[in-house]
């Protein structure tokens, strides 16, 4: 029996079996031999001799957002319409064969922005390229999922289930669960809370699933079974999402309010250019960047060209983005905006900076 086999008979088996107190530890083992096999079919089997056309393209500018959807929902057309790029766009399917870069200029970023090729149900299992689009997706900092405004919503959860089958998990942090193995001492269990999703048995099941007889593991939030198989399996990739309706021109004005009033989603139109304004703020709130202006000793700001950081960067990031060495001769630093108390304030290496601040660095 192969792997894909393996793997049905086992969702056919979940979705079989009712969910109560009496099944968890049943359904947890189930869980972990899922998650097993999943990770053996991502695993390249066997090394080709023959070399194909590469299909990732190389990171560059100061973000990755990863447009992924199904075959004709306007991947390509939305390239064309916020990029310079041109990408071949058509009324049929699979226009898009290979991976399309192209860069967004706001706000002083340069944000690449890759046209995948559409993907089908199945994906995940390598139907139609969907594995390397999949894994090109792992790599980006943001998803974008591009979905058709006048089709049903199953494929909002389709596109979801295929990627969550792969180890990507859109807008989730990681769980709040310490996990280390260790050579002897059996497997020693703690929790810092009251657990109502797992307990010490489901635990060493899952655990046993994996052959680990030795580990540490600390529970600091109520985490469910498979939030602990994502933890051991240690290849998941927590990303950012943002859900693009296309199309909006051809539905009704309700049904335009009831998409856009849904969590993480805006709403446009490519073809007739409708809130793709809105959409650049989303894509910039969800890569969470920020501008930061530089300043030298009695000279105005250079507020030409900013420097592009992530939320919640230092000063010292700062100085590491103009040079490296910068750091190791660092006195102190002067900063205006709204991360201070009072313009200018002397601040440390520690230092976090706000989006628009002014940063002059003052060396030994």
């Amino acid at each position: 029996m192969g792997i894909l086999e393996r793997i049905a008979e086992i969702e056919r088996e979940i979705s079989r079996t009712q969910k109560n107190k009496a099944t968890e530890y049943h359904l947890g083992v189930l869980k972990a031999k899922l998650a097993r096999y999943r990770a053996q079919l991502l695993e390249p089997t066997t090394k080709s001799s023959a070399k194909g056309e590469g299909f990732d393209v190389m990171k560059s500018g100061d973000a990755r957002v990863a447009l992924i959807g199904f075959p004709s929902v306007g991947k390509s057309t939305l390239l064309n319409t916020v990029t310079d790029t041109h990408s071949e766009s058509a009324s049929y399917e699979f226009t898009t064969l290979t991976c399309i870069p192209g860069v967004i200029h706001y706000k002083g970023a340069n944000i690449q922005l890759l046209d995948l090729p559409g993907i089908i149900e199945g994906a995940a299992h390598g139907k139609g390229r969907g594995r390397q689009v999949i894994a090109v997706a792992r790599t980006s900092d943001l998803v974008i999922i591009m979905l058709d405004a006048t089709k049903s919503e199953v494929q909002r959860s389709l596109l979801e289930k295929e990627l969550e089958t792969v180890g990507i998990r859109l807008n989730k942090k990681p769980p709040n669960l310490y996990f280390k193995e260790k050579k002897t001492g059996g497997i020693s269990f703690n929790a810092t809370c009251p657990l109502t999703k797992c307990d010490e048995k489901l635990v060493q099941m899952v655990l046993h699933e994996y052959k680990i007889f030795n580990a540490e593991i600390l529970f600091r939030e109520d985490c469910s079974a498979d939030d602990l198989i994502d933890v051991v399996v240690k290849n998941r990739v927590y990303l950012p999402c943002l859900y693009i309706y296309n199309k909006i021109d051809q539905i009704s004005m309700e049904e335009v309010d009831r998409l856009a009033r849904q969590p993480h989603t805006v709403v446009v139109s490519c073809n007739m250019k409708l809130n793709l304004d809105a959409m650049l703020d989303k894509i910039w709130e969800h890569l969470a960047l920020i501008q930061v202006y530089t300043k030298k000793r009695g000279q105005p700001p250079d507020f030409e060209d900013g420097l592009i950081l992530r939320r919640s960067s230092t000063v010292e990031h700062v100085c590491h983005t103009i040079h490296r060495t910068i750091a190791d001769t660092f006195k102190y630093a002067l900063v205006w905006g709204t991360s201070t108390k009072y313009s200018p304030q002397r601040v440390g290496l520690n230092h976090v900076v706000h989006h628009e601040d002014v940063v002059q660095i003052i060396k030994k």
